[in-house]
């Protein structure tokens, strides 16, 4: 028993821990990647001029692709939800609450993900409800 709680108090601590060297940052900019090419700039751009992401989540993308594999979100994923569209952020690991933000990226809630799985209870039966989903970024692997 004490060897799982010691295994527990570990996990919770090293999940999301800044490593060696690492700054903390409060906000979502990080210097730019090398290997970011224009390509992938340009194509992000033209999402948002025809009519596709706004511009808050394109600078949350941005801060996504700009961080190490194993922090960054798995993949944004646009829904409509009571008729609006939304956006859901599958973060990298279980224990963390997968997100989902309005157009002008309000935090709504979180449908799931946290240590138990079922969220934050702000958005009950969210799957249920959220239909035309489409995947506007999805981590490389």
């Amino acid at each position: 028993m004490i060897k799982l709680i010691l295994i527990l108090m570990i996990a919770f601590t090293a999940c999301g821990s800044v490593k060696e060297g690492q700054k903390v940052s409060n906000t979502d900019s990080v210097r730019t990647s090398a290997n970011y090419s224009k390509e992938k700039q340009d194509s992000i751009k033209a999402g948002l001029l025809n009519g596709g992401l706004p511009q808050c989540i394109m600078n949350k993308i941005t801060s996504f692709k700009k961080m190490e594999k194993h922090e960054q979100p798995q993949k944004v994923v646009e829904y409509l939800y009571k008729e609006k569209k939304v956006y859901y952020i599958l973060m990298p690991c279980c224990d963390f609450f997968n997100e989902v933000y309005d157009d002008k990226c309000n935090l709504l809630g979180s449908p799931d993900g946290g240590i138990i799985g079922k969220g934050d209870g702000k958005l009950p039966g969210f799957f249920k409800k959220a239909t035309n989903e489409k995947i506007v970024w999805e981590a490389k692997n």
